[in-house]
């Protein structure tokens, strides 16, 4: 039987919508000190799912490549973690908790993070959940989205400031509207896989295929190299 379409709601209908309230300043942490890095990076690998996105610098020239991301946003489901990959231990963290299998990084729209982590730190970021093909496998034909997994879910209007995004996240300390747009851009993915309340098993979740794992398939199917 053919799966019933759905409609994305519209921008419109959206704009009327009562605003999303995300997380608050004091609860999105920037790692400074090793301590801190170390701390984030053991609270995150506890975590079965947490949110994820990536921010880099707009490129504005003709020719020129991005060098990004220059941040990537972590979250639990109370706490958001801003990592900025100038700072000393932000970038073997990360290798860590991205390679982990066990703690399934959740987002919208991944295919330029996995190619933009891959770029920036020479991984293959491993056990993805795009939510995205979560919601097409419920129906909805285009890519849903944030705002619009927002509206559908909580019925809320989910605020992203196009000058915030297109704003230089490779500062040195990065500015108040920046962290709340980071952190909450991740936090809203993870809360939104909260919302759905899907079983684990039904989940499109990727891996990256490793010697021993192409192994375990082989003997699963009965394959003999």
């Amino acid at each position: 039987m053919r799966k019933e379409e759905r409609e994305a709601p519209s921008k419109a209908d959206i704009a009327l919508l009562p605003a999303f309230e995300g997380l608050k300043l004091s609860q999105i942490r920037v790692p400074r000190s090793r301590e801190e890095f170390l701390a984030a990076t053991l609270e995150l690998l506890q975590c079965r799912y947490v949110g994820f996105d990536t921010e880099s610098k707009p490129t504005f020239d003709k020719g020129e490549t991005s060098r990004g991301p220059h941040v990537v946003q972590l979250t639990t489901l109370k706490h958001a973690y801003i990592f900025q990959l100038w700072r000393e231990h932000a970038c073997d963290c990360l290798r860590q908790i991205l390679q982990s299998q066990d703690c399934i990084k959740v987002g919208f729209g991944l295919r330029s993070d996995r190619s933009h982590i891959r770029r920036r730190l020479g991984i293959n970021p491993n056990a993805l959940l795009d939510l995205d093909q979560v919601f097409r496998k419920q129906g909805y034909r285009r890519e849903l989205g944030v705002k619009a997994a927002i509206a559908v879910l909580l019925g809320q209007k989910f605020q992203k400031s196009k000058s915030v995004a297109m704003s230089n996240w490779a500062l040195p300390e990065l500015k108040d509207n920046q962290l709340l747009y980071a952190g909450n851009d991740a936090y809203a993915a993870r809360l939104v896989l909260e919302l759905l309340a899907l079983d684990d098993q039904t989940l499109p979740v990727s891996y990256v295929k490793t010697p021993a794992s192409h192994a375990r398939e082989k003997s699963s199917t009965g394959q003999v190299s």
